[in-house]
């Protein structure tokens, strides 16, 4: 089978596309030939060796999937044959990967592999950090940064199921439109309007309630100035590049908290409550709430270029290898 490879540190250039062989499961785990792999920020960090996880050298970059059984090891009650989805840390970007089989989910029939393998991460820490770090409440306001992301775009919709106003930031029109489709009731250009004064106008000088920012970087602190008495702010990711440092003081004259969200840690220390997490989703797909957005597809070699895409943020929505 082909994997892409990360040999050593470095950009996305620096990965190859190897052939290994066939996995083989061990005990409680199965192997899936994969159908869709989502490609998530950390995934360029990971092979940069800038994210809190660091996979021994050499390592297979790629978090989560969606694909078909193929084999499975002993104690493993899923069958050969069985469409699932999978979040694995690293090892997606190849033909095979191998996964415990309690991190496997039966997908129905009918569910696209691309649109099932780009909901685990970004839906996974958007409700994490909407509904159980920040308890966003019907009425509420949350201004959510980065919004046009896999877990903006996640917010965006999880805030509006929850009866919340929703002000959608991102760097370009294009973006925004894509926003406002997934529920955005109001939207800020960065690029070309004024944060903190755009903010201001939107929330009647009021700030919103809670602020959702995977980006960090420069937008931080001119939108944790904006925030609201008791607001809840945040703290998604750095997908700027850059970590923030923000004045603690203001902390204080706000009576605001700094809410840090780090989901893959919660699903593991928490399993019963990330379970009911992705009970509750299910059903508010099943509803016609939530759809997940796959704006592109790549092929397993251009998996550099789709990581690169993903650093320069380019990305609408989620984007997937098609091994």
């Amino acid at each position: 089978m082909r994997a892409i490879r990360c040999n050593q540190y470095g950009p996305p250039d620096s990965l190859t596309l190897e052939d290994s062989p066939d996995l083989v499961p061990g005990p409680g785990q199965v192997v899936i030939d994969v159908k869709a792999a989502a490609v998530n920020f950390p995934d360029v960090l990971i092979i940069e060796n800038k994210y809190q996880m660091k996979p021994p050298l050499p390592f297979t970059p790629g978090a989560e999937l969606a694909g078909v059984v193929r084999t499975v090891g002993e104690g493993v009650k899923l069958a050969p044959g069985t469409r699932v989805v999978a979040y694995v840390g690293t090892d997606a970007f190849a033909e095979q990967a191998l996964a415990d089989a309690s991190a496997c989910v039966a997908l129905p029939e009918a569910a696209d592999f691309a649109t099932a393998a780009a909901f685990t991460l970004a839906y996974g820490t958007s409700h994490h950090a909407v509904v159980d770090r920040a308890a966003l409440r019907a009425g509420e306001t949350m201004l959510v940064l980065g919004a046009a992301g896999g877990v903006g775009l996640a917010a965006v919709e999880i805030g509006k199921v929850l009866g919340a106003r929703v002000i959608a930031a991102a760097s370009s029109e294009e973006k925004l439109e894509v926003c406002r489709r997934f529920g955005a009731d109001a939207t800020i250009n960065y690029s070309t309007e004024d944060l903190r004064e755009r903010i201001k106008v939107l929330t009647d000088g009021k700030g919103p309630d809670v602020i959702y920012d995977p980006v960090g970087g420069e937008y931080a602190e001119p939108a944790f100035r904006s925030i609201g008495w008791r607001g809840r702010y945040l703290v998604v990711g750095f997908a700027n590049g850059e970590i923030p440092k923000l004045p603690l003081n203001l902390a204080l004259l706000k009576g605001a908290s700094l809410v840090g969200v780090f989901w893959g840690d919660f699903a593991r220390r928490e399993p019963q409550r990330n379970a009911a997490a992705f009970a509750q989703m299910v059903g508010w797909i099943g509803e016609g709430k939530l759809k997940p957005y796959v704006s592109k597809r790549y092929k397993l070699a251009d998996t550099a270029q789709a990581l690169k895409d993903m650093a320069s943020r380019k990305v609408t929505g989620k984007i997937v290898i098609e091994p």
